[in-house]
Parts: C-alpha cells; structure tokens; sequence
C-alpha cells in the first residue's frame, strides 16, 4: 500500500489544476450563453473526480490482490519442486 501512495498523490495534484482549468472554462461558457450554469458543471466534475478517486480506490485493491496471488502461485510453484525432488 506504500507503493501506492506517491501515485495516489499525482492525481489529485492534477485534478485540482483540472478542476480549476475546468472552471475558468465553464465561466467562459456561461459569458458566451452556455445553456447549462458554471455551478451545474463544476458539481458534475466534482461528481466525477470522486467516481474517479473510487475507481482509483478499487484498482489499487484489484492490483494489490493479484500481487498477492502471484506471490502465492510462487511459493506454491516452489513447493511443488521441492515436493518432486
């Protein structure tokens, strides 16, 4: 899990300078008589980075379970030799 950390940390940093960016567009829109408000917009994206930070949540579990089951699969392949001498 302290592997994970440091690319934890990289996407929020960008998501904040998205968001920001993002705002500055959705004001820019609105000037020019965007249909939707700039408040609608930044509720949806930061709807969506939190959908993004679960997904991000749920890949980190994904990776760490696999990880584990290859080590298993490596120490049961090693067994197995030991076993066949």
């Amino acid at each position: 899990s302290a592997a994970n950390a440091p690319e934890d940390d990289a996407p929020n940093r960008y998501s904040r300078t998205d968001r920001a960016t993002y705002s500055r567009y959705s004001r820019d829109a609105n000037s020019s008589g965007s249909s939707l408000p700039s408040n609608t917009l930044e509720k949806r994206v930061e709807e969506l980075e939190r959908e993004l930070a679960k997904e991000r949540q749920e890949n980190a579990r994904l990776m760490k379970m696999t990880q584990d089951k290859e080590e298993l699969i490596g120490k049961l392949k090693e067994e197995i030799d030991l076993l066949n001498r």
